[in-house]
């Protein structure tokens, strides 16, 4: 007998002949998150299970973090006797109170109950060993869940995770990572479909500082709770941001700037292997975020540029990010380099074939090179 944590997916059982991929892949990421406590990690008969941990608290926590699991839950592994299942199972329900019902579970056909005899036998006996407890089988409050597998698995508590589909199994992208509160729900929404990211993050000193780059390090270690680890890629854009104040119309200030940055963020995307692009937009939000806008900031590159929040009002990201753990990082007081040289009357509605002359003064491909030669590269975990 031992204590073990039961790990449950969702999503992969849809994934039909290619589902052994898909669970390999969650496996060995859920034994990647484990192996700072210790853990030791199976895949079972259409479970995966992680024993041996240092510290169980600590160990939940890791795994409720790795996309793909849908729920996790303590549980005691044991030989598949019929009074060791029901005395586990009495300890476990001995201070609950109210309504439950007992879920039998037989994977093993040689086991001499099928799963309803299971449930009515033990629930009796877990009745009779608990006054406080009555049965409700449509609506439990508790449920005692008994599991005969290779072996028997008892467990009550049900912890949600993260869910989603394995990391590495999407595809790369790469986010671009402001300060703000938008973009690591972006990269957030996107990993939980399974595609591992790189960051890349625009800085303009001396107009934005080491506090404004120390936010977006912490911002992407806490993205990096649920994949990992991630690179960072830190690009010099100072130069960029001056020579279209100084040489573009004001009003196009801050669409030139962010076509800059994705024909800088597609070069770093392409080295680091990456087939998309990752922006924290939501349509509407601000001036450079227009449905006019938003076309003339894709023309400049040819890779997919993906929008997860695109739809989504301040509020409900709001909601994510507090729920995923950025939001308290993201609200810091640090400028980043898109509030340098805002326009005060930006066009909310351009045109696209007026681009080209707006940025005709400037030495394109010079300053996205050398801004991409002088990037740093980080790695946080």
């Amino acid at each position: 007998m031992r204590d073990v944590l039961l790990v449950r997916y969702g999503e992969v059982f849809l994934k039909g002949a290619n589902r052994p991929y898909f669970l390999r892949m969650l496996t060995e990421n859920v034994r990647k998150a484990v192996k700072p406590v210790g853990g030791h990690v199976w895949l079972s008969d259409a479970r995966i299970y992680v024993s041996d941990f240092s510290d169980l608290q600590d160990c939940i926590a890791r795994v409720t973090r790795v996309f793909g699991v849908h729920s996790v839950s303590p549980a005691v592994e044991m030989e598949k006797d019929l009074d060791a299942i029901s005395e586990v199972c009495i300890r476990m329900m001995k201070d609950y109170s109210g309504t439950f019902k007992v879920f039998g579970r037989r994977s093993d056909k040689s086991f001499p109950m099928n799963s309803m005899e299971i449930g009515r036998e033990i629930g009796g006996r877990v009745l009779e060993s608990n006054p406080n407890l009555r049965v409700d089988v449509h609506k439990p409050v508790h449920r005692l869940n008994v599991e005969i597998r290779d072996n028997a698995y008892v467990c009550v508590e049900e912890i949600p995770a993260v869910g989603g589909m394995p990391m590495g199994t999407g595809g790369k992208a790469a986010l671009l990572l402001s300060g703000g509160i938008d973009s690591p729900v972006a990269g957030f929404q996107l990993m939980k479909r399974g595609v591992r990211c790189c960051a890349i993050h625009f800085q303009s000193p001396p107009y934005t500082g080491e506090l404004a780059r120390d936010k977006v390090m912490t911002l992407a270690k806490e993205l990096s709770a649920y994949c990992g680890g991630m690179r960072v890629y830190l690009v010099p854009f100072t130069k960029c941001q001056l020579e279209i104040h100084e040489k573009c119309p004001d009003g196009l200030g801050t669409l030139i700037t962010r076509r800059f940055m994705m024909r800088i963020a597609e070069k770093i995307a392409k080295k680091y292997g990456a087939q998309a692009l990752i922006t924290g937009e939501s349509l509407g939000q601000v001036a450079s975020q227009t449905m006019e806008a938003l076309v003339c900031t894709d023309a400049v590159v040819g890779m997919p540029v993906f929008r997860p929040l695109i739809g989504l009002d301040k509020t409900e990201i709001m909601d994510i990010a507090e729920k995923i753990g950025t939001y308290a990082t993201s609200i810091l007081p640090y400028e980043d380099c898109c509030t340098v040289f805002t326009p005060r009357h930006p066009v909310t509605k351009p045109k696209l074939d007026t681009m080209p002359d707006a940025e005709r003064r400037l030495d394109i491909d010079a300053l996205v090179d050398e801004a991409v030669e002088n990037t740093e590269v980080e790695w946080v975990e």
